[in-house]
């Protein structure tokens, strides 16, 4: 089996330069695993990519906009013909611990959503999101550390035929 994993990220770059390097990225070279960054600024329907926005409803501070999320969602969706089990990595999410990598790693796509700001729309969690996880009791910038760290986690549990990325649990 062929783990699929796409992150959502303002920060595509920022997640390439981690999983290219080490036995991730010596698994992605050798198509063990396969992982795509997406730009969510590339669906925003803005000529200047804004990908933030007042919350819907009232509120402080900013939130991510539901269409460039949602149009970078369908557009995986519609490339891969599957729906993946999304995730949201948020401070408020389910404590990640190694029993959740264990059940992650059933199965064959995910798809991670890094939020900012102030977090996404509701209407993005009611709508596409299966998931919440959290890696602790703190905020950072962004989803993209958490993301990883979980993309770490997971990618090292799912066997891979020829390729030994498998640590014992």
């Amino acid at each position: 089996m062929t783990m699929r994993i796409d992150i959502a990220t303002l920060f595509p770059e920022m997640c390439e330069a981690v999983l290219g390097e080490s036995i991730i990225g010596r698994a992605r070279k050798a198509v063990k695993l396969e992982i795509h960054c997406h730009n969510i600024r590339d669906y925003s329907r803005d000529k200047h990519r804004r990908v933030d926005d007042t919350p819907y409803g009232g509120g402080k501070g900013m939130l991510m906009q539901t269409m460039p999320i949602y149009d970078c969602f369908e557009a995986v969706c519609a490339m891969t013909k599957t729906r993946p089990h999304v995730i949201y990595m948020s401070p408020k999410g389910q404590p990640f611990c190694q029993q959740k990598a264990l059940e992650l790693r059933e199965h064959e796509h995910i798809f991670i959503l890094c939020g900012h700001y102030e977090g996404v729309d509701q209407r993005v969690l009611d709508e596409i999101v299966d998931e919440e996880i959290s890696l602790g009791d703190y905020v950072l910038t962004g989803g993209e550390l958490p993301a990883l760290a979980l993309v770490d986690c997971v990618s090292r549990l799912v066997p891979h035929k020829g390729f030994e990325l498998v640590v014992s649990a």
